[in-house]
């Protein structure tokens, strides 16, 4: 199995003086790259590969690949217009999604423990998501909601009714033939027009189009994890998710497993 890795953006909400700076991947944790801790990740869980879709600052992490020695685990794809949305690396990435073979497909920008990986690579679900149900509701968060155990929405805002919500981590798995229809989903939508949407709405469109039992999920609920978008999320990734990932913590033993019922919007 490799991984698919979408590390082509700015980062802008940052802040400006990170984003003129480095890419997101190369942010540094207790004086490790994000890229390094996702290359020493993935081969410890048996991971074959890694294909990066870069764009920003591309140089910048080719260095970093050379300087960790990873050159003959990582591989990249450019996207020279990498300004305009996720959805055109993703698109620009079509052959290593459409190769064959069940595919791991991943935000960069994620600081996480070990163990939110090795749930959704042992999952029994050809196609898997990872949902906590523990966030903190707004605009931000891509939500899975759920109802009498499947997925009816996967997006930022919500416009069907749910019986539980909670955050989608931005890691998935997918088998051959979702990955080839995504693919051609991503084209469909490049063809209209849609160069700026966000890649996660061509996988809400493959999925709410699927057979039901098509897509499934796995609760990481308890599991330290976070997205580094804004300042803040540098600030809890040092304070608060590293001192729980260097704890190494049982996230399997967790007691309390019992899902949020959330209230249907009106």
């Amino acid at each position: 199995m490799k991984v698919v890795m979408l590390a082509a953006g700015i980062g802008a909400r940052l802040g400006q003086s990170v984003a003129d700076t480095v890419p997101k991947i190369l942010l540094h944790f207790d004086g490790k790259s994000l890229l390094e801790r996702h290359i020493d990740i993935f081969r410890r869980q048996g991971i074959n590969e890694l294909v990066l879709g870069v764009g920003f600052q591309h140089d910048d992490i080719q260095r970093e690949i050379e300087a960790l020695g990873a050159q003959g685990f990582v591989r990249t794809v450019l996207n020279t217009e990498y300004k305009l949305g996720s959805i055109v690396t993703l698109s620009k990435l079509h052959d290593e999604i459409c190769c064959g073979e069940p595919i791991l497909l991943m935000d960069a920008d994620v600081l996480y423990d070990e163990s939110l990986l090795q749930r959704l690579i042992q999952s029994p679900h050809q196609n898997c998501l990872l949902i906590d149900w523990d966030f903190v509701p707004g605009d931000e968060p891509v939500k899975i909601c759920v109802r009498d155990g499947e997925i009816v929405e996967f997006r930022k805002w919500l416009s069907t009714e749910y019986d539980s919500c909670g955050e989608s981590v931005g890691f998935f798995k997918f088998s051959p033939k979702i990955a080839e229809e995504i693919m051609i989903q991503t084209d469909l939508c490049l063809r209209q027009g849609g160069h700026t949407e966000p890649y996660e709405e061509i996988i809400r469109d493959v999925l709410l189009t699927s057979p039901g039992g098509t897509f499934a999920f796995e609760d990481i609920t308890g599991i330290a994890w976070v997205e580094i978008d804004f300042a803040d999320d540098v600030e809890r990734a040092n304070n608060e998710i590293l001192p729980r990932i260097s704890k190494g913590a049982d996230p399997w033993a967790i007691t309390d497993t019992k899902t949020p019922i959330i209230a249907v919007p009106s």
